[in-house]
């Protein structure tokens, strides 16, 4: 029997994130990190509500739509995720910004912050 040569060509490595086509997407953080910019925009209020507690009967259903809103959208058009998904994400996030006390210098605002992959929105930085 003969032997056949293969011919092949090397190409270049290409970022993980550009191997995935159609409905798959990289694995990543679950919450998108302007979800959680307004998490924080909205968390921040409450350094003003902290010591006023009879404004808290507006201030805690107004911090709750003022993050349920903008972060059903975000996660609903710009991550893409199903009416139910973004609908319990914006839920839980606008439950944590409703809580009168500023969570995120705690360490589950720290901790939600991380996994929320906020670092992504400020971009990396070039190693020279």
């Amino acid at each position: 029997m003969p032997v056949r040569e293969a011919k092949f060509e090397l190409l270049p490595a290409e970022p993980a994130s550009s191997h995935y086509q159609g409905s798959e997407q990289p694995i990543s953080a679950p919450i998108h990190a302007l979800s959680a910019l307004a998490l924080v925009a909205v968390d921040s209020l409450w350094a003003l509500f902290d010591f006023i507690p009879p404004i808290w009967l507006i201030a805690i259903p107004g911090c709750f739509l003022a993050c349920f809103v903008p972060v059903y959208l975000i996660q609903r058009h710009l991550r893409k995720d199903t009416p139910q998904r973004a609908l319990a994400i914006a839920t839980l996030l606008a439950v944590l910004a409703a809580i009168p006390t500023p969570i995120t210098g705690t360490p589950i605002g720290v901790g939600l912050l991380a996994w929320t992959g906020l670092g992504k929105l400020f971009g990396k930085q070039k190693q020279w």
